[in-house]
């Protein structure tokens, strides 16, 4: 991978992630275990079709293992990846735990309905937001055969691969 690029504007790096993850409807949400300090991480669904503003948005239960850790330890991660564009998107925040039942029903789709049978009114449905401190993304915008053709040149030549863009951004 090459070398982080130099840091973009807010307005342009919120751009460039919002394309990045756009059609990118999970992300892996990693929080500390409260239990041993190790790093947990699990598949969540972004809702696909929300704009990224610097904040992410997960639907959740309120009684759920992973709320009591970010209570304990508000400090997560999610990840992104879309290999067949070559495109990884890492973003770090402070998650917490928001019950306003309006904002549930701005974010509400149809298909929640299978964890949610109760929809909106469901005492126990939750939002974690995750309001992005720092991310980065590595963006190689040849896809996949051009990347590999690049390695195998590579190996060939004795030449590095030119990994396209490994930028550092901070939000905050």
């Amino acid at each position: 991978m090459s070398e982080p690029q130099t840091q973009p504007s807010r307005e342009e790096a919120l751009a460039k992630l919002r394309d990045l993850i756009k059609g990118i409807d999970i992300a892996m949400l990693t929080t500390v275990d409260t239990t041993d300090g190790t790093l947990r991480s699990r598949p969540m669904s972004i809702n696909g079709e929300v704009e990224f503003d610097g904040d992410l948005w997960f639907f959740t239960r309120a009684s759920s293992h992973k709320v009591d850790e970010i209570e304990r330890s508000p400090q997560v991660n999610a990840s992104f990846a879309q290999p067949e564009k070559q495109n990884y998107v890492s973003m770090s925040g402070n998650a917490s735990l928001i019950t306003d039942r309006e904002k549930m029903k701005q974010l509400w789709k149809p298909h929640l309905k299978a964890w949610f049978p109760e929809g909106t009114d469901d005492p126990d449905m939750a939002l974690l937001k995750v309001s992005v401190v720092k991310a980065e993304y590595w963006d190689s915008p040849s896809g996949l055969l051009v990347h590999v053709y690049g390695v195998v040149k590579a190996t060939l030549t004795g030449q590095s691969p030119s990994s396209g863009e490994d930028v550092k951004v901070n939000l905050k």
